[in-house]
């Protein structure tokens, strides 16, 4: 049976984020987007703790699920209610945090995200309790700030539990990753040393996707998985792993990604790269954008005001790749390309996203045919016909097909894609890049 999972999100305890992001809401919005494993994120807050645990009932080994009466909506004044799905069974959570680590190592301040999946209650709390006797502050953000080693974060999860899971966030963005141009390290080995076998997956981020990390060979040994690391409601599922599976639980589905096993874990749900906010180089005060050849040629400079340029994922990928371009390891799962079923609806009927109606189409369709991830990846053009506009149904077809037009996003800046744009318009975008 297939269950898609996201396994990095935040709650509303984080910073800049959606104050809706409640276990309620993040259970209904989860079954619109057809999210059927999703992270609580933010394990390490104790006021999120309290709620996950008051909240939320164990079900299959190492999941959890809402309580009965708690699976209201409890959104604020501006919240929008999810669509409902007809048929679609409750949203399993499973334990997650993300940690930040600022430290440094070789010379160097090192600045990493690690996500971290737990499956008992019982683990949350030997990690929390090991991170409170080091006196770090875990009321402050649901994202905490760590001046520790992420190596000796890996030691000290695997102690709480070994069957506790690492997994370096974002991998490749410049600022926190294990792989950022600006504060990470050139392979697993510097940064984990003796404990990189440990590390099983990395997660390829908004910037990039699985032909980029494809080209280096190093990450061969690892799983590449995606997550939203959504910060609002309509963000979850952004970016998913697919999985088939016989039966649901903690074990069943970290064992394909310990095990690369293809048959289990089938493929990523992936952004277009180019939309991630750091998949090309720049310098977003001057509005400057440039590929990573440019940048060599400019030596690293931006040409208006001298400043140094950010670099972004893409030229920090064929800073350390070994292959080309066409070239694919064995034994790794696939992807999908996606644009969210809302971005599409606006552009097919050019409005922007907080239009009305762009609503009121989504939810039609959602309540009408099924989940959005159905609708992007599943049902059949004859099915969705007479369900919503023929453009907006062209829009579903043109992505699928890869058949889309983006700018790319830099230096904090996330890129746009659209999936009807002219020849002009397009003309006038690459210029003004």
């Amino acid at each position: 049976m297939r269950y898609i999972a996201d396994l990095h999100i935040h709650s509303k305890y984080s910073r800049s984020c959606s104050k809706n992001l409640t276990l309620s809401n993040m259970n209904t919005w989860a079954q619109a987007k057809g999210i059927d494993v999703l992270a609580t994120g933010d394990f390490t807050h104790p006021a999120w703790l309290k709620e996950i645990e008051s909240k939320l009932k164990p079900v299959e080994e190492g999941l959890f699920e809402l309580k009965t009466e708690f699976q209201r909506e409890d959104g604020l004044s501006n919240y929008v209610p999810a669509p409902r799905v007809v048929g679609r069974q409750n949203t399993r959570f499973i334990l997650s945090t993300e940690l930040c680590c600022i430290y440094k190592k070789n010379n160097r301040t090192r600045r990493l995200h690690l996500v971290i999946l737990a499956p008992t209650i019982s683990a949350v709390k030997k990690i929390v309790a090991y991170l409170e006797r080091q006196g770090k502050n875990l009321k402050s953000d649901g994202r905490p700030i760590l001046g520790l080693d992420a190596k000796d974060v890996l030691k000290m999860v695997l102690e709480a539990d070994s069957r506790c899971e690492v997994i370096p966030a974002h991998a490749w963005t410049p600022w926190f990753s294990i792989f950022g141009s600006q504060s990470g390290f050139d392979s697993l080995e510097e940064g984990f040393e003796e404990l990189t076998p440990h590390i099983h997956a990395i997660e390829t981020g908004l910037s990039s996707d699985p032909p980029m990390n494809w080209r280096w060979s190093a990450l061969d040994k690892v799983v590449l998985v995606s997550n939203s690391d959504a910060h609002s409601l309509r963000n979850l599922g952004r970016e998913a792993n697919v999985f088939s599976l016989d039966e649901l639980s903690y074990d069943a589905l970290l064992d394909p990604i310990r095990k690369h096993d293809v048959d289990r874990f089938k493929y990523t749900i992936e952004f277009f790269p180019e939309e991630g906010k750091y998949h090309t180089d720049g310098h977003r005060s001057c509005k400057f954008t440039c590929d990573p050849k440019e940048t060599e040629r400019l030596s690293g400079r931006c040409p208006k005001c001298g400043k140094p340029l950010t670099r972004g994922v893409l030229g920090r990928v064929h800073a350390l790749a070994d292959r080309d371009e066409e070239e694919r390891p064995a034994n790794c799962p696939d992807f999908r390309h996606i644009v969210p079923l809302e971005e599409i609806i606006a552009d097919s009927l050019r409005k922007t996203k907080s239009a009305k109606i762009v609503f009121a189409t989504y939810k039609e369709m959602i309540e009408r045919l099924g989940s959005e991830f159905d609708l992007l990846l599943d049902i059949p053009e004859s099915k969705l016909s007479g369900v919503a506009p023929e453009r907006v149904i062209e829009g579903i077809i043109r992505m699928r097909r890869g058949d889309v037009y983006i700018r790319p996003g830099y230096d904090g800046e996330y890129g746009t894609v659209r999936v009807f744009e002219n020849k002009d318009t397009i003309a006038q975008t690459m210029l003004d890049l």
